[in-house]
């Protein structure tokens, strides 16, 4: 990447406590217009809307892109396309929206950039249960040690199953079930028609389907 995003971006504490407690309680809508203000975004106010949405921009990537070493370097990059754009969102209420559209976008041109495919996740790789990322959860009131482990055993499972999907299906399948973007969007951020969509999440679930139902029968 060409470029850094500013240590004040990054650190709320670089603006006054005063301006931070003001921006703290500022609704998304008004921050996102306020960044809007000028020619260039108010660093403080934009400070505070990277603080609320990079963990969403870091889980778009994280699933689209799980064994990439460099998504810390996308996600920058993403906030500095936010940061020279920003003012020409119409509609600040679809921010988050944008804002997924864009992460999407520049994982489409990484990966074209490549040109190949991105490998499937090793299974000797490194695998991070404790990062909050995953969002795939099952309720239980009082699980026990062998129940944890075996939801941890199965979210484990079910993460090498979605990494493991053709680019174009995985894609899908995050943007519908773990963005919850609707079928229309989708079809519109990646290009292709609205039965391909619908085609490429079926046939995704299935696959996963698949791959996940021994682990499910297995006693």
């Amino acid at each position: 990447m060409s470029q850094s995003i500013s240590a004040t971006w990054s650190a709320p504490e670089a603006y006054s406590s005063s301006a931070s407690v003001s921006l703290n309680k500022l609704p998304n809508y008004d921050l996102i217009t306020l960044c809007q203000r000028g020619s260039k975004p108010d660093r403080a106010a934009f400070s505070e809307l990277l603080r609320r949405y990079q963990p969403h921009v870091e889980r778009i990537l994280y699933h689209l892109a799980p064994d990439w070493q460099d998504r810390a370097d996308l996600v920058q990059e993403v906030w500095i396309r936010v940061y020279r754009n920003i003012g020409r969102l119409k509609e600040p209420s679809k921010f988050k929206g944008w804002l997924g559209r864009i992460a999407t976008n520049l994982f489409y041109d990484e990966l074209r950039k490549r040109k190949r495919n991105a490998p499937p996740l090793s299974l000797d790789a490194p695998r991070r249960f404790d990062d909050g990322e995953m969002n795939w959860e099952i309720a239980c009131d009082a699980p026990q040690p062998d129940d944890q482990l075996a939801t941890r055993e199965f979210y484990e499972k079910l993460q090498l199953a979605i990494a493991d999907l053709p680019d174009a299906f995985r894609t899908t399948i995050v943007l519908r079930e773990i963005q919850g973007l609707p079928y229309e969007e989708i079809a519109a951020m990646t290009g292709v028609s609205l039965g391909t969509v619908k085609s490429r999440i079926a046939r995704a679930r299935l696959k996963l389907q698949d791959e996940l139902t021994p682990y499910l029968t297995d006693d």
